[in-house]
């Protein structure tokens, strides 16, 4: 048996405790203990994006970041984006500028885009592709998910090249 300690998170404005292990990511008690499967994990190791989640607003990498750093922190994953059964801005961008194909980094990348508007409402596209490179995908090829992004801040969502509407 396992020393365990107890932490108190706020996940998506419910307050939860829980009795973890210290060695348990955010991922796995997200996943595993409160059956938050929207965050999801593939690389273990903070390169792909796919576990990204909010703490404090911060995105993080949920592969990694330890549940006990998290204690008294509050959490946001996919999950608590839509409200009151409406999607959020940026799910509905996604879903009209078909933001994704297979749909398994697309949590990380609503997660990350989510920080990212936070942080820079009216992001450029350079600033969008810089905000986002730190997820990947592998089937979108991003101009997509940066259209999405853009529409969802409200500035626009026309490709390179292209004359706005």
């Amino acid at each position: 048996m396992h020393d365990t300690v107890d932490v108190a998170l706020d996940v998506n404005g419910t307050q939860r405790t829980l009795s973890i292990e210290p060695r348990e990511t955010l991922a796995e008690v997200l996943r595993e203990r409160l059956a938050l499967t929207g965050t999801k994990v593939s690389c273990d190791a903070q390169v792909c994006g796919a576990c990204t989640v909010l703490v404090d607003g911060l995105a993080v990498s949920a592969c990694t970041y330890l549940a006990v750093d998290a204690d008294g922190r509050g959490v946001r994953t996919v999950e608590g984006l839509a409200t009151d059964r409406e999607l959020a801005p940026i799910q509905q961008a996604f879903i009209d500028h078909a933001g994704f194909q297979c749909g398994f980094c697309t949590p990380g990348m609503l997660m990350a885009a989510t920080a990212l508007l936070a942080e820079d409402p009216s992001p450029t596209r350079e600033a969008v592709i810089h905000g986002m490179e730190g997820n990947l995908c592998r089937c979108t090829g991003y101009a997509h998910i940066i259209d999405a992004v853009l529409a969802a801040s409200g500035t626009g969502a026309q490709r390179e090249g292209e004359p706005a509407a």
